[in-house]
């Protein structure tokens, strides 16, 4: 064991000679540029770790700078998104009070045109049994309002008020199935009346078999019941099925969507006479705000009071 370790140390000890050797040489000898070999190799060996170490630092610094980059661009993202709800939400809103504007200037308009003195109410609340059509608006006795006034749309007849508080009434939609009204097809003036069915139609009924009456005719109020001016638009027949002596089934489309009401106009002067409207050439009055005339005699099997009883189905 003693000769193996001294062999070994030999050995290193001729090696490393051997490297000294080598390395006084290489002091000595100069490449064709006139630097030492020996700097050259040493320079080069260590420009290879300082470029190892600039790319290993620039790696952790590019990762640091992203991810700090990151963090800002999260919390931009957030701020943005926030931005981004609120300027919808206010959109929604000027949309709301966009369409609520058009709505009441509809509304104003129409005031303007009817020769019939009128209270601009909005609608508040609506029925929540659907057996009973109503709606509720934000006017009543204290603005003139009593039972059995007419209430109207821009699109047509809404229904009638049916009760009346100080700060509110209640209002009957003509859709409800103990709602009815006198009506006229506007081409060819046939007379009936037209009940509600408690869904989205009206029946016109007591219709004469020997009347014109098609589908897409304009069915407009004829003023008889004492309730609903004369020439407000009710609707458009859908479909017609006659049957023996008389139409048995005149399905009407109202013209008002009872769902999307905002805000109507009552008349307040019900049954009252408003100005003669006189038609030298026999046209038929137009559908909108024409003035009431003095009540007809009600069609076959009807009263004037039809709408204030109704029917039911």
């Amino acid at each position: 064991m003693a000769i193996l370790d001294i062999r070994q140390r030999t050995g290193y000890m001729f090696l490393a000679l051997l490297v000294g050797h080598v390395v006084l040489i290489s002091s000595q000898v100069n490449t064709r540029r006139g630097i030492p070999l020996l700097e050259a190799a040493v320079f080069g060996a260590f420009a290879e770790v300082q470029r190892g170490a600039s790319a290993a630092l620039g790696a952790v610094s590019a990762t640091w700078d992203g991810y700090i980059a990151l963090r800002g661009v999260r919390s931009e993202n957030a701020e943005l998104r926030r931005e981004l709800d609120q300027l919808r939400i206010r959109l929604q809103q000027e949309q709301a009070t966009a369409a609520e504007a058009r709505t009441l200037q509809t509304l104003l308009e129409m005031k303007q045109s009817t020769p019939l003195p009128t209270q601009a109410a909005a609608v508040i609340a609506g029925g929540a049994s659907p057996d009973f059509r109503t709606i509720t608006i934000d006017k009543g006795t204290l603005s003139g309002l009593q039972a059995d006034m007419a209430v109207v749309a821009p699109a047509g007849v809404v229904g009638r008020v049916i009760m009346a508080g100080g700060l509110a009434s209640k209002v009957q939609l003509l859709i409800d199935r103990n709602a009815a009204a006198g009506v006229v097809v506007e081409r060819s003036r046939a007379q009936g009346v037209v009940v509600g069915l408690g869904t989205g139609r009206l029946r016109m009924d007591y219709v004469p078999g020997s009347a014109d009456v098609q589908a897409g005719d304009m069915v407009v109020t004829s003023g008889i019941d004492g309730i609903y001016p004369k020439g407000f638009v009710v609707g458009q027949i859908e479909s017609v099925k006659r049957g023996v002596g008389e139409y048995s089934g005149v399905i009407v489309r109202p013209a008002v969507d009872f769902q999307g009401l905002e805000s109507v106009l009552v008349v307040t002067a019900p049954g009252a006479p408003a100005a003669e409207v006189s038609v030298s050439d026999g046209t038929p009055p137009p559908a909108t705000a024409a003035p009431a005339r003095p009540a007809a005699p009600a069609a076959p099997g009807t009263s004037a009071d039809a709408p204030a009883q109704g029917r039911d189905d």
